[in-house]
């Protein structure tokens, strides 16, 4: 049985956590490539990825890094994704546009959690999938107990191909499952072959059958073999591994250390010979390889205050020429992108991932043709879960803070921009304070802005509890017409939501009917502020009788007249301060549910209760009852317990009363 190797340029994802070693993943491969003289360090600020100032600065990915390998003749673009969960919007997008992902963590079980809503999504997505156990040569327990865990919150089934030599309780190889052959690391090089040894016999023996049991599941030739004791031939088994990946039924697990270039060649080349072709991607997502029309996806964006804009793209069919027009617009340049350098192009094909120039147009996610733009859909795009209000430290500065945060958002999708007419606050909403940190950051380095960053202001709101009525006059004298204006007006509170409410009972033409509206202005004027300081709602308000002056009477005498009476009359109701309640559908795994209970009640949060979360084993989903004070960092609590993957959705819902010690800060820190 011959395998046939796939064809054509394909691109993968390097994903995981934050410090598994991605970045330094894809500086081993380019180095084993010949693409740079020397392995960059992320922390010396030398790698390829991580290009940009914000990462440099934290040494960490915080957007997608696109490089170009070629290995044995064949090319591969790879985008080496954030792992910081507050980036995960970036690593979302990229999927889109690739043939396949490799997983990269570190080989710590009790970390292995982390990896489980980025599974999920691999799965939902259908994905090519590898993981690449990294930082191998520091594992300090059982491989065997790592791959059970992995399989714990894996809902494919993991196949491992490898299992480590050790020598004086180090490890200094592996056992390929595959060829049963055996190598030892050679540190910046490729492994060495070796005999195997006698005393890894029982344990390669056992580990290679069970990674046939695995391919058996999905295939009954094999099994029919496995049951008959027929050792299978070595090309069936590597056509299986192939097709069984292409298929989303396994998850090939690989051994190594990215640092030490251990085990990296030998994901290379199940990279080269495992990755489906790119027309597999292609028809993923809905669209045929071998067409002539040109389509092309914007899986990330660029923005530079010098360089202008550039779309990374997905080719899905057609040929592309530097100068060529689609539907967004003209192609100002064919990139491409080796970390923050470039390189210019002629023309590209499908299968490729490039960067076009200047496409002002596009937006990350769109779909281009030549005769129309497929906008990518919004829920797409994950909810902010945090927030900013920001004011430039220049006043000048406003309008080219519209300006620039417009395309700091461009870049990034999962960043919003919110202008709170409650609070009359520009809010910047994201995925967490770092996020939002390299936000302003970019702000400052691109677009030369400083911007102060406080917690937003919550919308307070207040009521009254009884009814009064209220006497008010307005009258002036001024040397010519003077002002006057008497109104009686009666004050009751309205159930919770009602809002405002309006009347009028005059009888006799005690206040005309020209100057009634009036009235009501100056009664709306005074809700803005209550005698609490903040907006009044659920009121209602009767004006029942008045008097007035032929000649000194005006709109203006009644609309102040009004503002008296509701100034006087107001805190004769007994106004109570009112807060604005979420409703919050906080998910997390099972084992972390009563820390997050505990997490909850901390907040004043009033739990509805909590189920099993739909579609996710071992998961549960919590409905609570939360003050927006409390809101604005719950998930910075909710991250600490739950090693990151916990989060929450969350909406208004209602105003309810606040009393007691919580009322008197409220109303201090007003003051």
């Amino acid at each position: 049985m011959v395998v046939d190797k796939p064809k054509g340029p394909r691109s993968i994802a390097l994903v995981g956590p934050y410090s598994s070693g991605k970045t330094t993943l894809l500086e081993a491969i380019l180095h084993i490539c010949n693409e740079t003289d020397r392995k960059g360090s992320v922390t010396a600020g030398t790698s390829c990825g991580d290009s940009s100032k914000e990462a440099r600065e934290r040494q960490m990915s915080v957007e997608v890094n696109a490089a170009h390998a070629q290995y044995l003749g064949d090319e591969f673009t790879i985008l080496d994704c954030p792992g910081s969960i507050e980036f995960f919007q970036e690593t979302e997008n990229a999927l889109a546009g690739v043939d396949a992902a490799v997983v990269v963590c570190e080989p710590e079980s009790d970390r292995v959690l982390t990896l489980s809503p980025l599974l999920k999504s691999l799965q939902e997505k259908g994905l090519p999938t590898f993981v690449f156990v990294n930082k191998i040569d520091k594992a300090y327990g059982s491989v065997h107990d790592l791959f059970n865990s992995l399989q714990a919150v894996s809902d494919r089934a993991l196949v491992l191909r490898q299992v480590p030599i050790f020598r004086d309780s180090i490890i200094s190889g592996y056992v390929d499952l595959a060829s049963e052959r055996a190598y030892v690391y050679k540190e910046g090089d490729a492994s060495r072959i070796i005999d195997l040894p006698p005393e890894m016999a029982e344990e390669e023996g056992t580990s290679r059958f069970a990674m046939l049991e695995k391919l058996a599941d999905f295939d009954d030739h094999l099994m029919e073999e496995l049951l008959e004791d027929i050792e299978p031939e070595r090309e069936e088994i590597y056509s299986l591994l192939q097709n069984d990946l292409r298929d989303g039924l396994v998850t090939p697990v690989f051994l190594g250390s990215a640092e030490n270039e251990n085990g990296v060649r030998r994901l290379l080349k199940a990279l080269r010979h495992e990755v489906p072709e790119a027309s597999l991607a292609a028809e993923r997502a809905g669209f045929d390889a071998n067409s002539d029309e040109v389509v092309a996806q914007i899986i990330k964006t660029y923005m530079s205050a010098q360089g202008g804009k550039l779309s990374l793209a997905r080719i899905w069919s057609g040929h592309v020429n530097d100068g060529d027009s689609l539907h967004a617009g003209r192609l100002g340049g064919l990139f491409r992108l080796q970390g923050g350098k470039s390189e210019k192009l002629g023309s590209v094909s499908a299968g490729e991932i490039v960067a076009f120039g200047r496409l002002e147009a596009a937006q990350t996610g769109d779909v281009l043709k030549a005769d129309k733009t497929i906008s990518s859909p919004t829920d797409a795009v994950l909810e902010p879960v945090y927030s900013f209000a920001l004011v430039p430290e220049k006043r000048d500065d406003e309008v080219k803070l519209s300006a620039a945060l417009n395309k700091i958002v461009e870049e990034d999708p999962s960043l919003k921009i919110e202008h709170k007419q409650e609070t009359q606050e520009l809010l910047l909403l994201g995925q967490g304070e770092i996020h939002l940190n390299v936000a302003l950051d970019r702000l400052r380095n691109k677009y030369g802005l400083s911007v102060k960053a406080r917690r937003p202001k919550v919308a307070y709101k207040e009521a009254i509890r009884r009814a009064a009525k209220q006497h008010a006059r307005y009258k002036k004298q001024s040397g010519g017409h003077g002002q006057f204006g008497d109104v009686h007006i009666e004050i009751k509170p309205l159930p919770r939501g009602s809002g405002f409410n309006f009347n009028e009972k005059i009888v006799g033409g005690a206040v005309p009917r020209q100057y009634i509206p009036a009235v009501e202005h100056g009664v709306k004027e005074y809700l803005a502020e209550g005698p609490l300081g903040f907006p009044v709602v659920d009121v209602a308000v009767t004006l029942f009788d008045g008097q007035f002056h032929s000649v000194d009477s005006s709109e203006n005498s009644f609309r102040s007249a009004a503002r008296i009476a509701m100034s006087e009359g107001m805190p004769k109701c007994d106004p109570v301060l009112l807060e604005p309640i979420y409703k919050v559908e906080l998910s997390m795994p099972s084992e972390y549910t009563s820390k997050v209970i505990s997490i909850v009640s901390g907040r004043r949060g009033q739990i509805l209760g909590f189920d099993a979360r739909d579609g996710w084993e071992g998961w549960d989903a919590l409905i609570a009852m939360i003050p927006e004070s409390e809101v604005h960092d719950l998930i910075v609590d909710l991250r600490s317990v739950t090693l990151g993957v916990g989060t929450y959705r969350s909406e208004f819902d209602h105003l309810q009363e606040l009393t007691g010690q919580n009322a008197e800060k409220v109303l201090q820190n007003r003051n």
